[in-house]
């Protein structure tokens, strides 16, 4: 989850910080951290408060074993979705008849997603039924093998997510004031924890309204969104729990999410079982910039530790910019900041600026703004329509020609991601 000010439409780790998670794990275990670090590159349970390896064998067995799979990320991490795509493989050679559902789709794009898997659409078809840039925002190719490995095997795919204006909706005004009739189907979820709102609390004082105390009405609300979030999930995996043909055992059912919905069993595992799923088995990818300490007891049944990775090299901001989602009800992106002397000063923008049109196309996304830049080919103009206070402007970006030894690919602007 992309999380600027508005945290409650995107609680999955792209999106709280890794800091928020590690002083978030920190409240929920005052236990000792682990005297020894995992080494990457392999499977980690926790043994009292010291990681022990566990071979990759047991841990698929005992998840084949399981109800229900779920399998964390970090959205923006694209190592954590090759993870993702192994250990799918590794379930589906022990349970082939499995059934995967994704966050990243609402409920809405179910029928796309059935067309898919059998084979009716080509890749821009689906992303165009499932409004992919609009509602995700995220690279396609960071998806696209969990995806393709769904429809080249035929295994179901189940959106798991509401739509955005009802988790909005339930943030404004909280889960009470929600007509029935807009609730999605969507039942009043089990009660939050005290570890879950100490957990949400963190998250909402980092990114959303840091002066609000935890006995507002306003965090009251926020936990509900994510509450909701947590319960449509759970409702959707379970609703696929059937048995197959002939009293055969229902398929293994996997679900795909951000990771802050799943550590320490508080989201959605905590809804499951309240639903009375009683074989949930959990599992983690580690990066390798994530301090060893992240794993704790009750973390996850089961860790995998990524390895390192050669850096790329980092080139100059595009623009030179630093943009978030705007959430004054008004629409565009807003412009938190513009870097002297960088290509959107000389342009004229500012911050404080909201983008409204980006080569005439609305701005609803800070991660669409940024795939267009990314697009646009040396030597082009771009126009802008941007709201500076009361005022309407129209400002057109000049990229500049290609030079010699310049980088082989676009640029892309600085964005703020901010992400559990």
């Amino acid at each position: 989850m992309n999380f600027p000010r508005r945290p409650w439409l995107f609680l999955c780790p792209l999106l709280a910080a890794v800091a928020v998670l590690v002083a978030s794990a920190a409240s929920l275990d005052s236990s000792a951290p682990p005297a020894t670090c995992a080494a990457p590159g392999g499977w980690w349970q926790m043994s009292g408060t010291i990681p022990q390896s566990v071979s990759g064998t047991e841990v698929l067995a005992r998840a084949a074993a399981a109800e229900i799979v779920l399998l964390g990320e970090q959205h923006d991490d694209e190592d954590h979705h090759r993870w993702q795509a192994q250990v799918l493989a590794g379930l589906h050679a022990l349970r082939p008849d499995m059934v995967i559902g994704f966050e990243m789709f609402p409920r809405q794009a179910q029928p796309a997603l059935e067309h898919w898997v059998a084979g009716q659409l080509t890749v821009p078809a689906f992303l165009a039924q499932t409004a992919w840039t609009e509602r995700w925002s995220l690279p396609i190719e960071f998806y696209l093998p969990l995806f393709e490995f769904a429809r080249i095997n035929r295994i179901p795919m189940i959106a798991l997510n509401v739509d955005a204006k009802l988790t909005r909706a339930i943030g404004d005004k909280g889960w009470d004031a929600i007509p029935e009739r807009e609730r999605e189907g969507v039942g009043r979820a089990a009660p939050a924890s005290e570890a879950y709102r100490d957990f949400l609390f963190g998250v909402y004082g980092e990114h959303a309204h840091g002066g609000d105390a935890r006995s507002s009405r306003a965090f009251q609300y926020f936990v509900e969104a994510q509450q909701n979030w947590d319960r449509a999930m759970a409702e959707a995996l379970l609703a696929r729990r059937i048995s197959g043909p002939q009293g055969q055992p229902p398929p293994l059912i996997v679900g795909i999410m951000g990771s802050g919905h799943l550590r320490y069993g508080l989201g959605v595992p905590h809804q499951l079982r309240d639903l009375g799923v009683g074989r949930v088995v959990t599992l983690l990818p580690l990066s390798a910039n994530e301090d060893c300490r992240e794993i704790r007891p009750n973390l996850a049944n089961a860790v995998f530790t990524l390895p390192k990775k050669p850096a790329p090299p980092v080139p100059p901001p595009r623009l030179g910019v630093q943009l978030e989602d705007a959430d004054t009800g008004q629409g565009g992106v807003r412009v938190l900041a513009v870097t002297a002397g960088s290509l959107a000063d000389r342009s004229g923008l500012v911050a404080g600026d909201s983008l409204l049109e980006v080569a005439g196309r609305p701005a609803s996304k800070a991660a669409a703004v940024t795939a267009v830049v990314r697009a646009a080919p040396p030597g082009t103009w771009l126009p802008l329509r941007i709201r500076r206070g009361e005022a309407m402007l129209d400002v057109v970006i000049r990229f500049p020609p290609p030079l010699p030894c310049s980088w082989p690919q676009a640029w892309e602007p600085h964005r703020r991601w901010t992400s559990p």
